[in-house]
């Protein structure tokens, strides 16, 4: 009796959440399947931004090259970050970026954000682009934010990962059989093609979900993670335990005044470019303060996690912290290191990717089938008889 009553409740939840938060679901999950395989495509629709046209032997100066992205940005603005392949055909593909979180819309938030493509042989500035119109961009804002900019749009979807999560498991109590049996076991892991379209339908939001529903709740968890900051902290903390907290790096001011910032610049590019060798890519933040420093974090494949990154003083060049993934940090904080790749799939590598990127079409399609499950059943009530 107590089973039959939680099992109507699941029914009850999954119902009418699935119902209220459908539409919100499918952006949420057909805009994650654009975004699976996002840098492969822009390197296939923008070569000329991502690819030099001739190798050479030796690349210019950071500095130079700095200056350079600096020249082509309108209005004087200042690059903020560089990023760095190994792969020598790759250009450098320099960043500034200025948000206003309290901004409505997608439109509003960016009070600027342009990348600038160089040719770090020759010089050349072989793209700017304002990414505010880029397409993934928009898309990309679009499954965090609805375009509805970073108050509203990011409490929206932080709170439908919520009713998503819900659904999946209300989604499992009702997928489980009242009664066990051959046939019924059948029905739970396969899709009855022979059958007509409703009971095919049927089949394909309960089967396709459950074959879904590990690594959709992978992705629900990461995303909760990033939409609800004081869960971030207190999963992070918890899972630290008596782990030492980290203090945060910082410049030493020079006591009179600083005239070394090229030299300094290109001693990091230098170094970062030593130790890139092996690796995948390496990603330059530049201060943002007085007694901010140079972050450097190099990649060493295509799982974000498996990275070593170090905290540079921006006036004498030397190196404050250091810091590698095999270091031992703590199990809250190597959670929270993985959190982009479990959230992509990447954390088991390309096969993950197409893992995760096969469940977020079932994702997309889950709200459909099931509309239209709800809709079918509402056909199949009875009218009632009036009396005489």
């Amino acid at each position: 009796m107590m089973k039959l009553k939680f099992r109507k409740i699941a029914y009850q939840l999954h119902l009418w959440l699935g119902l209220t938060s459908g539409l919100i679901i499918v952006i949420m999950a057909s805009t994650g399947c654009i975004l699976a395989f996002e840098d492969e495509l822009k390197q296939l629709i923008h070569p000329q931004r991502y690819f030099v046209d001739k190798t050479g032997s030796k690349k210019l100066p950071l500095s130079e090259l700095c200056l350079r992205a600096e020249q082509a940005l309108p209005e004087s603005l200042t690059v903020k970050r560089v990023q760095i392949s190994s792969d020598p055909s790759r250009t450098y593909v320099f960043r500034t970026l200025k948000m206003n979180n309290d901004a409505a819309t997608f439109w509003g938030t960016y009070v600027y954000y342009y990348r600038i493509y160089i040719d770090p042989y020759s010089g050349k500035v072989q793209d700017v682009e304002d990414a505010r119109k880029d397409f993934f961009e928009i898309v990309l804002n679009l499954h965090r934010r609805l375009l509805l900019g970073e108050k509203i749009g990011k409490t929206i979807t932080g709170y439908a990962t919520i009713v998503f999560t819900v659904l999946l498991l209300s989604g499992l109590v009702i997928w489980y059989p009242r009664k066990m049996s051959k046939a019924m076991l059948k029905g739970m892991f396969f899709i009855k093609t022979s059958a007509n379209w409703k009971r095919v339908n049927y089949d394909v939001h309960n089967v396709l979900g459950f074959y879904a529903i590990i690594p959709l709740l992978l992705i629900c968890y990461s995303a909760l993670i990033w939409n609800f900051e004081d869960l971030d902290q207190w999963m992070e903390k918890t899972l630290n335990a008596n782990a030492p907290q980290e203090k945060k790096a910082e410049s030493k001011v020079p006591a009179g005044a600083f005239t070394h910032q090229k030299n300094i610049l290109d001693l990091i590019g230098h170094k970062v470019l030593q130790d890139l060798h092996g690796k995948k890519s390496a990603l330059i933040s530049f201060p943002r303060t007085e007694k901010g420093t140079y972050y450097a974090e190099l990649t060493i494949d295509n799982r974000y996690y498996r990275n070593i990154h170090y905290t540079i003083d921006q006036y004498s060049g030397d190196i404050l912290k250091y810091q590698s993934y095999k270091d031992n940090l703590g199990s809250g904080s190597a959670l929270r290191a993985r959190n982009y790749d479990l959230h992509t799939g990447s954390i088991l590598g390309t096969p993950g990717r197409l893992i995760y990127f096969l469940a977020a079409i079932i994702a997309t399609s889950l709200p459909v089938t099931g509309f239209i499950i709800y809709l079918n059943k509402k056909k199949k009530k009875p009218k009632k008889k009036s009396k005489t």
